[in-house]
């Protein structure tokens, strides 16, 4: 193939109706034609010479030119891409390093490989081009609803034409009785759009929670405009769903609105999610209400919430104990996932025998280490103290508030208490030392003898050895292996120690072995300054 007059024009036709069938820019495919016929012109007179094309976009001339840059004399390597300036000087007037010479050269003849070489190039370009546009279009439109149309099912997945492109829905990214069939519509949530190497990857989804929320979106117009917002979404795909809801305007009742005349609005999006059944829970800021709410239809009693844990105890009547967890405990689990807490549901027989238990070990506790009969323990139990080191460091007035203790029984009780404690305190450092633990972990300011006593029993003996711990080891915590959280048991945590406090003490013991700089910590000291600073101000 020559490129003559006879079909310059045709190189530009050819262009656009590529460009029209794959809705790219033109421009794109003439650079992909300039790009082919330079590597066929550079087959012809040589791979090591730079030959540049150029196609007019008027009127299809391409004209070849073949590059030269001007180098210094000992960087000249390529002695047909490059010249030296003393070269130089034979085609131009004042030749500077890095100055280019381009002199046309006559256009090449194209045999067959050359021409089916020039084809790839256009054709590789042009899918680039295509894929670039699609990644284009819908990679803002992640997190959005799209409609599409079936076109197979390949293992179980299903893949969905979307207009510009193809885009799958995983098995298990479907509602679990769906089927399809090819040229059936379908609608379904944009979970992901990644740029792969075969292309844009368009990810969907029907079972995802933001699924159910940008259903609501389109059928409620209080949550499109934003008068209602969407809390939190739990679902079960195919069988039952928890949504909670908060409304700005206290003239509109969040629930109603989303459920609608005759549950209209409600009913529209259950028919999507086939036949899904809607919990629609008003959202609270107060974290045991919202989850009375969450638990509905199920009646609670009590409900003790330990932050810190992010676990949260539900006492039920009896006869509510299997509404509330609900068939294979859906209802608890929706429940928890909703409020992001761990919930442990018992019924008020359980929880009654549990706090009878606990006063009966506080009652013995007091009766073992204070030398006092059992009711002088219950009374202890009964006034709210839990441990002996309440007992020992309490502000005496809060004893004296107990029938039957004057001052003189306070100190005596104290004593007795502080007595026990040293004693234990005692026994646990000698213990600690003899599994090994160094003075340096022994003296370490923050840690009580028990807790030397915990961490040489695991191992921990040494400074160094406490400072290369993670604070969740010390303060123990949660983790989330396969959707379901587990507890990680840490060494302290037996004392009550917090995430917060673990932390402090690693990174004090850090700086006192000199592997941190002291002013690393600083700047979060000076924010806990000024957080002190506003609360005294308030």
């Amino acid at each position: 193939m020559a490129i003559t007059s006879a079909n310059q024009l045709e190189l530009l036709q050819t262009a656009e109706a590529v460009a029209r069938e794959k809705m790219i820019d033109p421009g794109l495919v003439v650079e992909a034609m300039e790009e082919s016929l330079a590597r066929a012109a550079k087959s012809r007179y040589g791979s090591e010479m730079d030959i540049r094309v150029a196609i007019d976009r008027k009127t299809g001339r391409a004209t070849f030119t073949r590059v030269r840059t001007v180098v210094e004399d000992e960087e000249l390597e390529n002695y047909q891409a490059e010249m030296t300036v003393k070269q130089a000087k034979q085609y131009m007037a004042d030749p500077q390093i890095g100055d280019t010479f381009v002199e046309e050269v006559p256009p090449v003849e194209m045999g067959r490989i050359a021409a089916q070489s020039a084809k790839q190039v256009i054709l590789q370009k042009v899918r680039e081009a295509e894929r670039d546009r699609q990644y284009d279009e819908f990679k803002d439109r992640a997190g959005t609803i799209i409609n599409g149309v079936v076109k197979r099912e390949e293992y179980g997945n299903v893949i969905v034409d979307v207009g510009r492109g193809e885009a799958i829905l995983r098995r298990n990214e479907k509602i679990g009785r769906e089927a399809y069939r090819p040229n059936d519509r379908i609608r379904c949530y944009i979970k992901d759009v990644r740029r792969e190497a075969r292309g844009p990857q368009i990810f969907l989804s029907r079972t995802a929670p933001e699924f159910m929320a940008e259903l609501f979106k389109m059928e409620v117009p209080e949550i499109y405009d934003g008068i209602i917002e969407i809390k939190a979404v739990a679902r079960d795909p195919g069988s039952r769903a928890k949504i909670a809801v908060i409304s700005y305007d206290n003239s509109i009742d969040p629930v109603g609105a989303c459920v609608g005349m005759r549950g209209s609005r409600v009913q529209a999006v259950v028919n999507e999610l086939q036949g899904e059944k809607i919990d629609i829970i008003p959202w609270s800021e107060d974290v045991p209400t919202f989850l009375v709410n969450a638990l509905q239809p199920a009646e609670v009693s009590k409900v003790v919430l330990d932050e810190e844990a992010e676990r949260i105890e539900v006492v039920v009547p009896e006869e509510q104990l299997s509404l509330a967890i609900g068939r294979r405990g859906q209802n608890v689990r929706l429940a928890s996932q909703l409020t992001a807490l761990d919930i442990d549901i018992m019924t008020e027989e359980e929880e009654s025998a549990r706090r009878q238990k606990e006063f009966e070990s506080r009652t013995k506790l007091f009766m073992d280490t204070l030398d006092v009969d059992e009711f002088f323990a219950q009374l202890l139990v009964s006034e709210g103290f839990t441990n002996l080191e309440e007992v020992a460091y309490v502000e005496q007035d809060e004893l004296l508030v107990i029938d039957g203790v004057d001052s003189d029984t306070a100190d005596e009780l104290q004593a007795r208490a502080r007595d026990f404690l040293e004693a234990q305190a005692k026994a646990a450092i000698e213990h600690a030392r003899e599994l090994g633990a160094e003075d340096s972990l022994i003296d370490f300011e923050g840690l009580t003898p028990q807790m030397v006593e915990a961490l040489a029993e695991d191992g921990v003996k040494t400074l160094e050895d406490f400072a290369t711990c993670a604070d969740w080891e010390l303060a123990g915590g949660w983790t989330t292996v396969d959707g379901e959280r587990v507890k990680d048991d840490g060494l302290l945590e037996k004392f009550d120690m917090s995430l917060e406090e673990a932390q402090n003490l690693i990174m004090t013991a850090r700086v006192l072995l000199g592997w941190v700089a002291p002013e690393e910590l600083e700047p979060e000291v000076e924010e806990a300054d000024d957080a002190d600073g506003e609360e005294a101000e308030v």
